[in-house]
């Protein structure tokens, strides 16, 4: 069993997820390609990591980057969007701040947890 924190628009849920067994009535679906390892992405910044982190709510890829480093956001703003189980994810900003560094690029796969972006 596996649990995950999941965001949606600011609001965090804990998600438990159990592999199956494959016995049974209906065996689970395999996948049909083997996805992507999520790797930690080289740091895109402009100079040091800021001290607040916006943080990847789910396993997933990076589709697009919102904010840029030096821009000035409000607490809720989205920073980066994830798209995880056929759904767009916005990652937001836990609080007012400016972005310091951008951790990941568009395409990247991220696993639920990892430090996308900060802020300071």
């Amino acid at each position: 069993m596996k649990t995950y924190t999941i965001t949606v628009n600011g609001t965090a849920y804990d998600v438990t997820v159990e592999e199956g067994s494959g016995q049974g009535a209906a065996p689970a679906a395999a996948p049909k390609a083997a996805a992507p390892k999520a790797v930690a992405a080289p740091k895109k910044s402009s100079g040091g990591a800021g001290s607040i982190k916006v943080e990847a709510g789910a396993a997933g890829k990076v589709v697009k980057i919102n904010a840029n480093v030096g821009q000035s956001v409000k607490k809720g703003d989205a920073v980066i969007t994830i798209e995880s189980m056929k759904m767009e994810i916005p990652m937001v900003a836990p609080s007012d701040g400016s972005v310091v560094s951008i951790d990941v690029a568009v395409g990247d796969p991220v696993e639920a947890g990892a430090v996308l972006a900060t802020l300071n």
